[in-house]
């Protein structure tokens, strides 16, 4: 008979343990969040009406127009969900907003990735991106740009030049047969966020630091035909650490 009692108390608790376990999962509160993508130059807001104006100066003292920017963010996480990739274009107005719907709440860490790493860098295969021509030609290894930052500067006898602010995964074309790759992509830790309610979390992106830290660049030296430029993209690549940081945050 005792060990009847037992089995059956045994059985009591387990179910009420379940019970427990599930209601607390049940009972897990989710919030709503919107990253929200704001451009500036040092504290200057950046929007599309800001374009194809002498307005801003790099730390190499050369006065820059932006004629376009797009650029890409891949595996953006808070979280346990994550968004794929957002191509982002500041001309267009287009993708600056990222919705993720179901978060749970309390502290959670937000990281994306500028750019694509090699393992999601398959040539082809982001029709989206295709169709904008995004794409990295074939001799230079395929997959896609992370960025395309266009503008004019004022050279050395102050007449306008282009520059073409192309960010690639680098590649070392020496022998062009045999292509060397270095990934220079690169994540973005934003830390943890105390999620309570519905959230815009606002990602300051500061253009001016493409172009300063920790490499001053000079714009009469690097201007175009950077894509096959080995050792200047992984300068893109460190200055790019920079660029991102974390803004407001509130509902």
């Amino acid at each position: 008979m005792k060990k009847i009692i037992g089995f059956i108390f045994i059985i009591v608790i387990t179910f009420s343990g379940c019970k427990a376990e599930l209601n607390c999962c049940e009972n897990i509160k989710t919030v709503n969040v919107t990253l929200n993508f704001t451009h500036n130059w040092d504290g200057v807001p950046v929007t599309s009406s800001d374009f194809k104006i002498f307005k801003f100066i790099n730390k190499n003292g050369e006065s820059i127009s932006i004629e376009r920017l797009r650029y890409v963010v891949s595996n953006i996480n808070i979280g346990d969900l994550n968004n794929n990739y957002q191509l982002i274009n500041v001309g267009d107005n287009t993708g600056l907003e990222i919705e993720f719907n179901q978060v749970p709440s309390g502290n959670q860490q937000l990281k994306f990735t500028f750019g694509f790493s090699d393992t999601d860098n398959t040539d082809g295969i982001y029709q989206d991106l295709n169709s904008v021509n995004f794409n990295v030609p074939e001799m230079l290894g395929g997959g896609y740009h992370y960025m395309q930052f266009d503008g004019k500067y004022l050279d050395t006898n102050n007449q306008e030049s282009g520059f073409n602010y192309h960010a690639i995964r680098a590649v070392d074309r020496t022998d062009p047969n045999i292509l060397k790759f270095e990934d220079t992509s690169f994540e973005i830790d934003l830390g943890a966020i105390d999620l309570k309610e519905n959230t815009t979390i606002e990602i300051n992106v500061n253009l001016a630091e493409w172009f300063k830290n920790p490499n001053t660049w000079n714009l009469n030296q690097l201007n175009t035909v950077l894509m096959p430029n080995f050792e200047a993209q992984k300068l893109m690549s460190a200055n790019g650490k920079s660029v991102f940081s974390l803004g407001k945050v509130g509902s």
